[in-house]
């Protein structure tokens, strides 16, 4: 058995064989790009037909705070069609803080609601996603400090 390891690490060492190296692949959210997103209460274009406005309903601090999206048409009406997904995170220590990818609730007034877990002062990641038919339109980040 020492020969056997002996042997590699030789090899390895001469350049006969090159070490694999094994490397985590990445993953799917560090692939997607994510439009910055002006600060709250703006209207956001959508598509042709369609903007939004977000925003959190109270100013946030540490604890829960709930992210609002509002979605529009051109004629200034409420539009439901969207599914409207995203997460909070803090970008300097991603996945420790996360809240994870969520589907935001529909009230019944038409707006798109999503409690957010703030667990520490920092800066912090929000992420927007909207999909129509299935397919995804518009993704967006917002980021500030709290």
């Amino acid at each position: 058995m020492k020969r056997i390891v002996f042997s590699v690490l030789l090899t390895f060492s001469l350049g006969i064989i090159a070490p694999l190296t094994i490397c985590a692949a990445p993953s799917p959210a560090a692939k997607v790009a994510y439009q910055p997103l002006p600060k709250p209460g703006e209207k956001i274009s959508l598509d042709a037909n369609s903007y939004f406005i977000y925003g959190f309903e109270k100013p946030p601090k540490l604890g829960m705070a709930i992210m609002r999206v509002d979605i529009f048409n051109r004629n200034g009406k409420r539009d439901t069609s969207y599914v409207v997904k995203g997460d909070a995170d803090m970008p300097s220590m991603r996945g420790a803080h996360g809240n994870g990818e969520g589907e935001y609730s529909l009230s019944a007034k038409g707006v798109y609601l999503k409690p957010i877990r703030l667990v520490m002062p920092g800066d912090w990641e929000v992420t927007l996603i909207f999909e129509k038919n299935g397919k995804v339109v518009f993704r967006g980040a917002y980021l500030f400090d709290l």
